[in-house]
């Protein structure tokens, strides 16, 4: 499999504990990039190869990977300008000869066995498919609604849920579904795309209750920081 990894993020509110503006996913983890975790969990997963799309401060990710070896090919697009989540992936569409690509978040971890999800992405021929964390008592994230088929519905806006399904930033993209949208150079994977084609059927969803955390803001940031000393000994 092919792999986007998104990590173009700017992390602004992480800038009170890590007291540096750096991209979210070079954000230290117990002295190591949060990146580097991701690309532990890639690894494990047999990911072949990894495409990065940078934006804010590219040469502080490049310099770290030019320092590091990985078992995986590595290539990367840089944004000129903010693109949006979908034009982040639509610029490192180009880097990719797979029909269906893999893209993560670079802020968020969440270990899905990967595998699964392509193998009901292939059954459902899919547009996209997205990996779900089941949570109960949330009202920091959206929720994603599907019906007995595992095709996804509908987005809820973020509201307190007892339990439901939230989207983790694990999508399996058939690129042709996406490309033939003709979307704009910037616009939101989320909101421009998913949220805006749900209707056409075209979505599934695969519920993983796998450990997920999100280091978008400073608690679950510190969170990290313990949590990963005993999944990456």
């Amino acid at each position: 499999m092919e792999c986007i990894v998104l990590a173009g993020g700017l992390g602004t509110r992480l800038h009170s504990v890590t007291k540096d503006a750096m991209p979210k996913c070079m954000a230290p983890v117990n002295e190591q990039p949060f990146l580097y975790y991701l690309f532990q969990y890639l690894s494990q997963q047999k990911i072949d190869k990894v495409i990065l799309a940078l934006g804010h401060k590219a040469d502080n990710v490049l310099d770290w990977i030019k320092k590091n070896n990985f078992p995986f090919a590595m290539d990367y697009v840089i944004e000129k300008e903010p693109l949006g989540t979908g034009g982040a992936i639509q610029l490192a569409l180009k880097k990719s000869a797979k029909e269906q690509v893999l893209i993560l978040n670079g802020d968020t971890l969440f270990l899905a066995d990967l595998h699964l999800l392509f193998e009901a992405h292939i059954e459902k021929q899919a547009a996209t498919t997205i990996a779900l964390k089941s949570m109960n008592e949330y009202d920091r994230y959206g929720t994603v609604v599907m019906d007995d088929d595992d095709c996804i519905t509908a987005f809820r806006e973020k509201s307190y849920t007892k339990y439901g399904a939230i989207n983790a930033g694990i999508y399996i993209l058939n690129k042709k579904f996406l490309l033939e949208k003709n979307l704009p150079e910037k616009f939101s994977f989320e909101k421009d795309y998913l949220e805006a084609s749900v209707q056409e059927k075209q979505f599934f969803g695969k519920i993983f209750d796998n450990y997920f955390i999100d280091i978008g803001i400073p608690e679950d940031y510190e969170k990290a920081q313990q949590d990963f000393i005993t999944l990456f000994s």
